[in-house]
């Protein structure tokens, strides 16, 4: 089979081969994105005005809106392209760069929602020496590893999938360059990458989820030794928002990238990625916004300067 060189470009399929009404979904999908943006916006704004809010677990949450943003941008334009048109062309570069940023901002949230249990035990299970611990150099340090570490993850996965050899069908039936669909799409040998997603990809998301899981076994033993009703459940309110948050982006990328390569389906992957790259970014901003008084007080400082230099 023929193969593509660098100049050529993919095609990515989006929807078009489901029957929907392609102007409601459109619609949505624009709807989705503005809210993304502004409650995004509005919760970055509210933490860098607000002084209450200066503390680890905002800045946390600051660094989670700048990923959501930056995840949505990735994915969005794209995917309304593909509706429009029924399929949209994509550079081999921007191909991979969509890759690279797809794979990163997906680890850095893993990874930042693990740090932020790591915080929430800190802060019910040591609380005395929580400002001892969580200091802003570990603050700092503990976002920067995120990141980092986030990084070169991508790196790798983007280095080992633009140097396979890519057919002359060059149809990704998907709205994103994503790992699977482009290792399918490969006509020379993909060992090395299935190689990576089975080891190093789970290692990647099991730690972060194991830290999760590890912190909140700890928590919820120490909510239970709480003598009273009031103090159990301030400190199930101070957690509930992020656990709700690890359930929305956790469960989508397990169906999709922790199962064997043979039960995939494209139809079902596509559906599924839209839960976690589209939903959950703007999600995330609601959840903490609707269940935070401190995050709603700083709202509405930002909404009244908003409307008093308007």
């Amino acid at each position: 089979m023929k193969t593509v060189n660098l100049t050529s470009d993919f095609v990515l399929l989006g929807f078009s081969d489901f029957h929907y009404n392609h102007t409601a979904f459109f619609s949505a999908i624009l709807i989705i994105y503005t809210l993304t943006w502004t409650s995004n916006l509005l919760l970055l704004s509210s933490i860098k005005l607000s002084p209450q809010l200066h503390t680890p677990m905002y800045f946390f949450l600051g660094n989670l809106s700048a990923v959501d943003i930056t995840f949505s941008t990735v994915t969005i334009p794209k995917l309304l392209s593909c509706i429009l048109y029924g399929g949209t062309s994509i550079s081999f570069l921007g191909c991979f760069l969509q890759l690279f940023f797809l794979i990163l901002m997906g680890t850095t949230e893993s990874f930042l929602l693990s740090i932020m249990a790591f915080d929430r035990y800190l802060a019910i299970c040591k609380p005395l020496r929580y400002t001892s611990l969580m200091t802003d150099k570990v603050m700092v340090m503990l976002t920067s590893i995120c990141w980092i570490a986030a990084s070169l993850h991508s790196i790798l996965y983007t280095y080992v999938l633009s140097d396979l050899k890519y057919c002359e069908d060059r149809l990704i039936p998907h709205f994103v360059c994503d790992v699977i669909p482009l290792i399918k799409l490969s006509c020379s040998s993909t060992t090395l990458a299935e190689l990576l997603i089975y080891t190093e990809a789970p290692l990647a998301g099991n730690i972060p989820f194991l830290l999760i899981f590890i912190s909140y076994v700890l928590i919820g033993r120490a909510v239970g030794k709480m003598k009273t009703s009031s103090s159990r459940s301030k400190a199930f309110s101070s957690c509930s928002s992020h656990l709700i948050v690890i359930s929305l982006f956790y469960v989508p990328v397990i169906f999709i990238y922790f199962r064997p390569s043979s039960d995939h389906s494209s139809q079902h992957d596509r559906i599924v990625s839209i839960a976690y790259t589209i939903i959950t970014p703007m999600l995330n901003s609601f959840i903490y916004s609707l269940r935070n008084k401190d995050v709603k007080k700083g709202l509405k400082k930002v909404i009244i300067k908003l409307f008093l230099h308007s």
